[in-house]
């Protein structure tokens, strides 16, 4: 017997296959139960129970254990931050893959893949290396002034130089976490060059994105309740020190029977499952873009093994000719006739942080330009002239019963692309009543600070504060108050995983 949960997301669906595709350019895990048979890896941002529908009661509710979302899904403390150096993790990354290299020859290789070969070396990913320009025939502007970052060192007085990085951020994203229990959700670390701090031309922002593996599987989703425990319990932790301490731990250690959220396998080299990946938001030279990276361990034969950090297609975040009737680009066609008409349920659905896309990765691009009116704005692009591909949306939503138009799910689309979300949906109207909330003007966290209840924090977005931390919060406490054996089969749970409830 289905729950109302699974009824709703299956109708949902509709006609699409329910196939455990991957939006994160990973492989897909083969489902282990099919009443909780559902895509998992829509988008880095939207995937897992945080995207199930009905999973956050409507209305008031007497939950047994809340959270502060400051201490337990946002931390922004310079108090806690601290404990966080950039140095720390490149070191841990360098350790972790066991590669005889060292954290300033890592960084500087990672910004040589914004140079023309042959850079520091021909043998390192360059922005003119074949699979890297261009990707799937999208533009990849080469070179970039990030590139620089290729001949500096940014380790050496981290207090005063300016090409050195700042914690900014930790993110809790539990929200993330597998249906199945596949893995424990994203933990996040975000960095700031401190250039950025006083000069708006010369910012830089790394966002490292951790998929953290859930040790024992065979439980579902109740293997990663340590996780969510942890993070809860900072809620009520009142020392700053002490939060440190603990999230230090659970960083760079991990948890009892959990591997360290800094490894090089949760950003992108594990090879089964789902890995994590880095993203950067960069504004050394106009046009302000944002691009992603896995890091990956190389090793072949006669040589000694390297690690590097390779340029990656942004995902969910299609090339914005593809919303062109007038494309000519190989993939337009296919794009338009069948792929992105098949997304349209997902974008229709009514709820600001559930509607959602899956893109083909065919169809990502390398770079999400925030500043260009062309190449990633895809309400631009689509125009408001008759064409095959806006009849082919009003198919759909005809089919859906949806008052919504072709415009609205355009835009839709570009809010869930990294420009969109960034900057070009702030404020617009996306149809249902639904107006995408503001960001600080291409970042959702800044450099810049202001008061807290522990001292300076770093400043989040609008959009953070009052739309999706909510949402984060009232998912994360609908998985605390709820556990197998409780009476209730709730979204996340099923006949496999727990018999007692379902």
């Amino acid at each position: 017997m289905k729950t109302r949960h699974e009824r709703t997301w299956m109708a949902l669906l509709g006609a699409t296959a329910l196939t455990l595709a991957s939006g994160c350019g990973t492989d897909a895990q083969p489902p282990s139960d099919p009443v909780v048979d559902v895509e998992e890896d829509l988008n880095p941002e939207r995937r897992g129970i945080g995207a199930l529908p009905d999973l956050v009661p409507s209305g008031p509710t007497a939950m047994a254990i809340t959270v502060d979302p400051r201490r337990s899904l946002v931390v922004t403390d310079q108090t806690i931050l601290s404990g966080f150096s950039f140095s720390l993790l490149m070191s841990e990354l360098v350790s972790s893959s066991g590669v005889a290299t060292t954290e300033l020859d890592l960084f500087q290789r990672w910004w040589d893949t914004a140079r023309p070969s042959p850079g520091l070396s021909a043998g390192n990913a360059h922005c003119d290396t074949t699979g890297i320009a261009n990707m799937n025939g999208f533009p990849y502007t080469c070179s970039r002034k990030e590139g620089d970052q290729a001949l500096v060192d940014p380790f050496t007085n981290p207090t005063t130089n300016l090409n050195a990085y700042i914690p900014v951020g930790l993110f809790n994203r539990f929200d993330l976490a597998s249906v199945r229990g596949a893995n424990c959700g994203e933990y996040r670390i975000a960095y700031a060059k401190r250039s950025g701090i006083s000069n708006g031309l010369d910012r830089n922002l790394l966002i490292f994105e951790a998929v953290l593996p859930n040790p024992n599987p065979s439980a579902g989703l109740e293997g990663c309740r340590p996780v969510a425990n942890f993070w809860a319990d900072l809620t009520n932790d009142a020392d700053p020190v002490s939060r440190a301490s603990k999230l230090r731990t659970f960083y760079f250690i991990g948890l009892p029977g959990f591997m360290p959220v800094v490894h090089i396998d949760n950003y992108g080299n594990r090879t089964t499952g789902t890995t994590g990946q880095v993203r950067t938001n960069q504004f050394m030279q106009a046009n302000w873009l944002l691009r992603e990276f896995k890091i990956r361990k190389e090793c072949r034969s006669l040589s000694p093994c390297t690690l590097r950090f390779i340029p990656t297609t942004v995902k969910t975040n299609p090339g914005g000719t593809l919303f062109n009737p007038a494309s000519v680009h190989p993939e337009a066609a296919t794009f338009q006739n069948s792929s992105f008409p098949a997304q349209v349920s997902r974008l229709a659905v009514n709820d600001i942080n559930t509607f959602t896309m899956f893109t083909t990765d065919i169809h990502n691009s390398g770079q999400s330009d925030e500043q260009s009116a062309t190449e990633n704005h895809y309400v631009n692009n689509f125009g408001v002239g008759a064409s095959t591909f806006r009849t082919n949306i009003q198919t759909q939503l005809t089919a859906l019963g949806s008052a919504l138009t072709p415009d609205n799910i355009v835009a839709r689309a570009q809010s869930q692309s990294c420009a969109g979300c960034h900057q070009f949906s702030n404020g617009a109207n996306l149809g249902g009543g639904i107006i995408w909330p503001a960001s600080l003007r291409f970042t959702h966290v800044s450099e810049q600070t202001e008061t807290g209840p522990d001292g300076l924090r770093h400043r989040i977005s609008p959009a953070l504060t009052n739309v999706f931390i909510p949402h984060r919060k009232a998912v994360f406490e609908t998985f605390l108050n709820a556990a197998c054996g409780d009476g209730v089969c709730n979204s996340w749970e099923s006949s496999s995983f727990c018999p007692a409830d379902c």
